[in-house]
């Protein structure tokens, strides 16, 4: 039997997208699989069945370098690419595969318009580093699974509602508060908002001014709770953020909105084979998009049109018709 040693160390969404990695090893080559990750990120990884042992670190890789180097890996699949994933190829030795990050491709975008970038998702994208060992996309989908025990809190039952996930990594991927208010106020259906902690407050604020409809979840569930909101939604509307990867992973209705990313950059809801559930907005024709492959704190140019000027009115009506079903 082989023994492959995964590496993806952030954040929520990348790690959902390693999800069919995962299952197309164990599944194809039979394979004892193991998964280098943070902390903070082994609730995404400790419940899934195709995995045979996680390990985790805090701040650097020597916390775990002696015990990975007991394992004498066959192989190494490098989903991550930074300085802490070439440490442990260095000190392991193992022979390595990797995939094309496409950062020059991105760079090119970002700072003169110029697109270059292939029409290629980033799960196919790992599953280049798969192909010199013959494993290849089974297009099921991601994955996502909750701990056998689960006992979080959980939605109510029988009931349509809409998931609205506030938050996202940085400021610019993020619809301004009030535009949040305004979807919510014209929502026919029941609205819970998740977050984190972080947008604890600016969840209060949009309950509290967008109507009794609407419930605020927002640094009060965990991550398997709040992908319990998120499988039992009519409809999840979210940001570019991990929520969204997490919805796809159910094959949910998603309206997905951009701003200062792009959908070029391959990390759109991902259904596999699948039907493609997902709605995207963005707006089009601005000159300074996408201004990052990231995200900033705030718009460089001030305007922030790329999240101002999103059609509230038009993303309900998604919301309507789906509500139909």
């Amino acid at each position: 039997m082989k023994k492959i040693l995964l590496i993806r160390f952030s954040s929520i969404g990348d790690i959902v997208l390693t999800t069919p990695v995962i299952r197309c090893l164990k599944n194809q080559l039979g394979a004892e699989i193991h998964f280098l990750t943070k902390r903070p990120f082994l609730p995404l990884l400790e419940a899934n069945p195709h995995l045979d042992k996680i390990f985790t670190i805090e701040n650097k890789i020597v916390e775990v370098l002696p015990i990975l180097k007991s394992e004498h890996y066959d192989y190494i699949i490098d989903l991550h690419k930074n300085l802490r994933s070439f440490q442990v190829q260095w000190a392991l030795h193992s022979k390595t595969f990797s995939f094309d990050k496409l950062n020059f491709e991105k760079w090119l975008l970002v700072n003169f318009r110029i697109n270059r970038l292939p029409k290629i998702h980033i799960v196919d994208r790992y599953f280049q580093a798969t192909k010199p060992i013959d494993v290849v996309n089974d297009g099921q989908g991601l994955d996502y699974y909750f701990p056998k025990n689960f006992n979080g809190k959980l939605p109510a039952q029988g009931i349509k509602y809409i998931a609205i996930a506030i938050g996202a990594a940085h400021q610019t991927k993020r619809l301004p508060t009030k535009k949040i208010i305004e979807l919510c106020k014209k929502s026919t259906l029941p609205v819970q908002l998740l977050g984190g902690s972080d947008e604890a407050n600016e969840g209060e604020q949009i309950s509290k001014d967008a109507g009794n409809h609407v419930t605020n979840y927002c640094g009060k569930l965990s991550l398997h709770e709040s992908a319990k909101i998120i499988q039992h939604a009519h409809l999840v509307i979210t940001h570019d953020s991990g929520m969204m990867h997490i919805a796809a992973a159910f094959q949910k209705e998603i309206v997905s909105i951009w701003g200062s990313t792009v959908t070029d950059f391959g990390m759109t809801p991902y259904y596999g084979d699948q039907l493609n559930k997902n709605q995207t907005f963005q707006v089009e024709g601005l000159s300074c998009r996408p201004c990052t492959k990231i995200g900033f704190a705030k718009c460089p140019k001030g305007h922030f049109r790329c999240m101002v000027d999103q059609d509230t009115n038009a993303i309900v009506q998604i919301h309507r018709n789906v509500q139909r079903l």
